[in-house]
């Protein structure tokens, strides 16, 4: 396995949820506002998608993953900081969200409180997408091991593989209204392009280097390319979103 290409996953994230950030982003204003955060942005996989538009700013706890965020969203605004603690005034912005990131984070009431307070009375937070591990589903059944492995590597990460679930009761404690959640859908175009599966295994090789022995891994991996192959390969894990207005 190769290093890992963390703006190619990125990327691949963004795919996933284009459709439910267009509709998010509608019900949240962002067509009209002015100044917009990008809470967690890594490489800029998002701010991309704002080209021309000012007022957007960026947000990552990693240097590495802000100087890429600088390359591919030159127009953005960028900080280098903790997203519990950012150096924005209260009521800084009229729409902030995230984009897989509260799983990875200790406290995520916390974050989605500090989301709160830099945003502007009436305006609006989003948890884009917050995955659900604990509801995940794997067919054909001799792949299912994989997502037990998958679960307990994220947990040992110090991730929340539950943490979609918990979505609304996090954004009703910080103190948000109009509270809206759900769930992202699932589609299944097989075969998956041979790039989107080295992708993803790049992804899973990485969490499950010292859980699972090397043959194991490729013995796993050997099934899911044969039920890729087949047309049967089912893999969905809920992905939640959440809206809040302030």
């Amino acid at each position: 396995m190769g290093a890992m290409d963390w703006h190619a996953r990125y990327t691949q994230q963004a795919r996933w949820t284009a459709q439910l950030r267009a509709y998010l982003f509608k019900k949240a204003g962002l067509d009209v506002a002015c100044r917009i955060l990008d809470l967690g942005c890594g490489t800029g996989a998002l701010l991309e998608d704002f080209p021309d538009k000012m007022g957007i700013h960026g947000l990552d706890l990693s240097l590495p993953a802000v100087k890429q965020a600088a390359s591919h969203a030159p127009s953005a605004s960028l900080a280098c900081a903790d997203g519990a603690s950012t150096p924005f005034a209260d009521a800084a912005f009229d729409v902030v969200f995230c984009h897989f990131v509260l799983l990875w984070v200790t406290d995520p009431l916390k974050i989605v409180a500090e989301m709160r307070r830099v945003t502007r009375p009436g305006g609006a937070v989003l948890a884009l997408a917050e995955p659900d591990y604990g509801a995940r589903i794997d067919y054909p059944p001799e792949l299912v091991e994989l997502g037990r492995w998958q679960t307990e590597s994220l947990q040992r990460q110090g991730a929340d593989p539950l943490i979609g679930r918990k979505l609304a009761g996090i954004f009703a404690r910080a103190g948000l209204k109009q509270i809206e959640t759900g769930v992202l859908g699932g589609e299944w175009k097989n075969p998956f392009p041979p790039d989107q599966r080295d992708l993803e295994w790049d992804v899973l090789e990485s969490d499950l280097a010292g859980i699972v022995a090397p043959q194991d891994i490729q013995k796993m991996r050997r099934l899911d390319d044969r039920s890729l192959d087949c047309v049967e390969r089912v893999l969905y894990v809920p992905t939640f979103y959440a809206l809040g207005i302030v």
